[in-house]
This record gives structure tokens, sequence and C-alpha cells, in this order.
């Protein structure tokens, strides 16, 4: 009687403070902002539910097969034909069947998109203000590293950024009549700006893979997205202010500052000597070098009209080649080989 009665009772104290802890830690998952789910750790188990169903149909359409099967032998015992039915029931399961795979497959597919999105979801749930402020630290370079700084792991700020820099790189091609001769201009700028942040992205994740430091992919497409704040603000002021010498102040000001935060951040999550100075001089080389192929590429023809305003325009001096008088193959073959020297 009371050992009965106080066992439900245990039970139900135990799921009640279950439920409690549960509760706090759904409360924990939700509350701060900064709980960022990676997807790295996250297993992909979208279509276990369609398996599951699949499963059950099989077993249903085997446990009918058996029930069909008596039937029709009881039939043949009783002597009536069963031509026709036996036919038909043929064609209805394989129409079914047909049906039910197709079903599947379209439910499926629609519950994996779902699923999806819901795995991204919170990457993109950022606020504009938090925005913000990671795009003003991403020009400013901590020294830090005594222990790993914070990498915001969204991909909202990211991703408005390398749009950004499409729509700068577009205005830069328009106003100095790049021609494009394969594919259209906003095919070659959404190509450029999502080439290299997706690129670079997996090959600075795979060096620091190698080189042990504590990066997930999500991290670094999101330190290199806003490292592109500063290719943005460079490359908007220079494509419509046209000096030399404001470029090389803002590639080595902006663009530096950018790179030198990124390259803090890593450093700090990098041991080692060697491995800091692999990881971090790539990405600075990459990052820099991609902020001059940007500025060179898209902007030159209105810097060769510039040229031609400034000062006339000297053709080249050519080297015509001489009469040689045959004298002998040594003679000619020294002869020979300085034009090519000189040429």
């Amino acid at each position: 009687g009371p050992g009965t009665m106080s066992a439900p009772g245990a039970a139900a104290g135990g799921g009640r403070s279950g439920a409690a802890d549960w509760g706090g830690f759904e409360d924990n998952m939700q509350g701060g902002g900064s709980a960022v789910i990676d997807m790295e750790n996250m297993d992909d188990t979208s279509g276990s539910s369609f398996e599951d169903m699949g499963e059950m149909h099989q077993r249903m359409k085997e446990e009918e097969e058996e029930a069909e099967g008596e039937a029709v032998a009881g039939e043949e015992e009783d002597g009536e034909f069963l031509g026709m039915k036996g036919l038909r029931g043929q064609l209805g399961r394989q129409v079914a069947d047909q049906m039910w795979q197709v079903g599947k497959r379209q439910a499926s597919r629609a519950f994996s998109l779902y699923a999806n999105i819901d795995i991204l979801r919170p990457y993109f749930d950022v606020e504009p203000v938090q925005v913000r402020t990671r795009l003003l630290e991403s020009m400013i370079p901590v020294k830090m590293i005594n222990f790993p700084q914070k990498i915001a792991g969204e991909l909202y700020g990211p991703l408005m950024l390398v749009f950004t820099l499409v729509a700068i790189l577009l205005h830069g091609m328009k106003t100095s009549d790049t021609i494009i001769r394969e594919g259209t201009l906003m095919g070659t700028a959404i190509g450029t700006c999502f080439g290299y942040w997706l690129g670079v992205s997996s090959f600075i994740y795979f060096l620091a893979y190698l080189c042990n430091a504590q990066i997930t992919m999500v991290q670094t497409l999101s330190l290199l997205g806003y490292g592109l704040f500063g290719h943005c603000i460079t490359l908007f002021v220079t494509y419509n202010i046209h000096f030399h010498s404001l470029f090389y102040i803002f590639w080595l000001g902006v663009g530096g500052l950018s790179t030198l935060r990124m390259v803090a951040v890593l450093v700090s999550r990098t041991v080692g000597h060697t491995q800091r100075l692999i990881l971090c001089g790539t990405l600075a080389a990459l990052h820099m070098l991609f902020l001059l192929y940007l500025h060179f590429a898209y902007h030159k023809v209105v810097e060769g009209i510039l040229d031609t305003l400034e000062g006339p325009n000297m053709p080249p001096f050519q080297r015509v080649a001489r009469d040689i008088p045959i004298v002998s193959n040594a003679v000619l073959n020294t002869t020979a080989k300085a034009i090519a020297l000189t040429l």
C-alpha cells in the first residue's frame, strides 16, 4: 500500500525536478543573445522521421501481402477464378507505391528545407545595434594574447558587408567604363566578392586546422566578413576621389587597421610562434592584396584618362632591329644573344 504509493510519488518528484532542470537549461539557451549553436556540433537528423515512416509503410505493405496471399490461397481452394482480381490488386499496389514514393520525396525535400532554415536562424538573429558595434570593433585592433578573443558567430553583418562591397564595385566599374569580355558586370562583382569571402575563409579555416587554432568555420566567415568593412570604406572613398596618394593612405590606414584586428584575434587563438606567423602572414597578405586588386583591376580606365589629361602621353621608345653584316657564325651568335638580352 504505502510502498506502491511512494514509488509513483517519487517518480513524479523526479520528473518535476528533471523538468525544472530542463526549463533552466532552455532559459539559459534562450536568455543571452550570445548562445549560438555551432553547426559543427549539431547532428543533421532532418530526414530521420521520414525514414521511420518509410519503414512503417514497408512493414504494413508486407503484412498486406501476407494477408492477400492467404486470401488468394483460400480462393484457389474454393475454385474461383482470380486472374482479374490478382491483376487488379497488383496494379493498385504499384500505383499506390509510386504515389507514396513521389509524396515521400516531396515531403522530405520540403521538410529538409525548413529544417535547414531553422539551423541557420541563430546565425542571422542579431540586433542592428550589435552589428554597428561589431563594425566599429572590426577597425580597432585589441592587443590581448593571453586568452582567446571573442568572435561573434553570426553571418548577418558579414553578408551585408559583402553585398555592400558588390554595390561599391559595380559603381566603380560603371564610372570607369570597365569592359568585361565574359559575363556581366553584376556577375563579375558578385563572383569576385563572394569568391574571396568564401574561398579565403575556407583556406584560412584549413590553415587554422593545421596550425591548431581554436576557430570554427562560422567564426572564420564572420571574422573575414567584418574585415571587409575597411575595404568598403577605402574603395567607396577612392572610387569617388581619384588621387593615388589618398588611396595608398587609406590602404595602409583603414585596410591595415582591419587586417591588424583580424591578425590580433587569430594570434590570441593560436599557440606557437611559427603557427601564428604562417596563419597571420597568409591572412594579412591575402587581405591587403585583395584591396589592391579591387582598386587597380576595376578602376584603371579612369586613371588612364587622368594621366592623359595631366601631361603629354609620350609614346614608348621602340627598338628597331638594325642590319648586321655577315661576318661569321660566332659573331652572329653573340650579337643575337645581345639583342635578345636587350629586348
